[in-house]
């Protein structure tokens, strides 16, 4: 044992026949398995041999160097995540140096966007070679950022002069993030404007869009709205101005305003042949006994004409509770639409991304335990899912009756077939990220390029 080499909790690693000049590792050796950060994975037959070409984004959130490998596949094998989702995993064999020592490893190829680390050293990796010693770092090499740089300095793309603005509330937000890192990924720039910060000028000869006391916003070639329900109205104003400027705008202020309205956009989906659950509205408490009735009775849900993320929504489980909670909405003058409870869903919804009228990924979201609310922001969880035909077709034709380039389209298993539930016009991307492993923030951006037929 005292032959061993002593490394810490995090440690660089140098693949070689990979194109990886270093990459960063979490020491772990309650893990049996090493993983890698892996995406666009496709396997290719060689002779006889089964081969796996995989995309590496080798240091945490700089999705602006994306190494192409490839590696012989040895293995497929199931492993739950750390949210508790097992899937099946490829797994590939090739060489890691680590200091002055190169050994033959096992890797899982895996979605690590969330994780610290972009890989992981699990105990059959240093079994046998180290000791782990978790007080310490880079016991065996270590590189300082001017030498990462140096290494990297290949990789890193030309601005392309495309100039893209995220009109937003919070930078911090996961998907926000995520759509910076991949316009800066593909050489654009990319400035984040806060809606409540940003305010126009308007007159025939020289309209205008101003920020934070003063500074005139030009020469953007594409706005990506991300606006919040709340500042809906001035947000889509700024979208509007924006377009007389000029500007692509990749979802319109129509299209939003028109996703935002359920009864509107209910109304559009019915005349259009798109089959959603049955629906009521009414205003007079005198109506509230039949309005139940219409939908078939509880239980029954009850939204507020503006919510997202699972809020304003309430599940009614009988007559006289819908009534109560029906008629408290109406004494105060707020808008709600009745809908019926779809029982046989169990809990569990469809979630189609959709840019450009293509469903770019998809997952399946089940609510906790005791929650009929499958959102990821009410604690459901998601796991892939492979849609029929019919529901791609209802995704598709959802998304392009509200004339929105991006959805997250909310589709319902019935006994009657396919159900449209809702259409978000600025669809969260983190459940969908992780658990597809998709690349979607990417897709939104190349989505920017066609339009603008932009060839960098």
């Amino acid at each position: 044992m005292s032959d061993l080499k002593i490394i810490g909790s995090e440690e660089w690693c140098v693949f070689k026949n990979l194109g990886i000049p270093a990459i960063k590792a979490r020491v772990d050796s309650g893990a049996k398995t090493s993983s890698i950060q892996a995406t666009n994975t496709k396997i290719v037959i060689r002779g006889v041999q089964e081969w796996v070409k995989f995309e590496v984004n080798p240091l945490q959130e700089n999705r602006s160097i994306a190494i192409q490998c490839e590696a012989q596949l040895v293995d497929r094998r199931m492993v739950k995540s750390s949210s508790g989702i097992s899937e099946e995993r490829l797994v590939v064999k090739t060489a890691v140096t680590m200091g002055g020592e190169t050994f033959d490893i096992e890797l899982t190829l895996a979605n690590r966007d969330t994780m610290e680390f972009r890989m992981l050293l699990g105990r059959e990796a240093i079994s046998d070679r180290f000791m782990v010693n978790p007080a310490v770092n880079y016991q065996v090499q270590s590189f300082e950022d001017d030498e990462i740089n140096k290494k990297y300095a290949p990789y890193f793309k030309k601005k392309t002069g495309l100039k893209i603005a995220l009109l937003a509330s919070n930078p911090n937000l996961y998907s926000n993030k995520r759509i910076m890192e991949a316009a800066e990924a593909r050489g654009h720039e990319i400035v984040f404007l806060n809606v409540e910060l940003a305010y126009m000028k308007l007159d025939a000869h020289s309209p205008e869009i101003r920020y934070r006391g003063g500074n005139i916003l030009k020469e953007f070639d594409a706005v990506i709205p991300r606006i919040k329900p709340s500042v809906t109205f001035y947000g889509c104003a700024l979208i509007r101005q924006f377009n007389n400027l000029g500007v692509y705008c990749q979802n319109a202020a129509e299209a939003i305003s028109q996703s935002r309205d359920k009864l509107f956009a209910s109304q559009l989906f019915s005349k259009n042949d798109i089959h959603i659950p049955i629906t009521g509205f009414a205003k007079s408490p005198a109506d509230t006994k039949d309005l139940i009735k219409m939908v078939n009775g509880a239980p029954l849900i009850i939204k507020l004409l503006e919510s997202t993320q699972g809020k304003g929504v309430v599940l009614a489980e009988t007559n006289k509770a819908a009534e109560s909670v029906i008629n408290a909405f109406k004494s105060v003058n707020t808008n709600i639409l009745v809908q019926e409870f779809i029982k046989e869903a169990n809990g569990q919804d469809i979630r189609c991304f959709v840019v450009n009228n293509k469903v770019v990924a998809s997952i399946q979201r089940q609510a906790e335990k005791g929650e009929f609310r499958a959102n990821i922001h009410q604690g459901g969880k998601a796991s892939i899912v492979k849609i029929t035909s019919e529901e791609r077709k209802l995704a598709q034709k959802a998304a392009k009756v509200l004339n929105l380039a991006v959805a997250g389209v909310d589709i319902i298993r019935s006994n009657k077939g396919p159900l449209l539930l809702e259409v978000n016009s600025s669809p969260g991307l983190e459940g969908i990220e992780n658990a597809t492993g998709k690349d979607i923030a990417n897709t939104m951006i190349m989505a920017i390029e066609r339009k603008l037929r932009f060839n960098g």
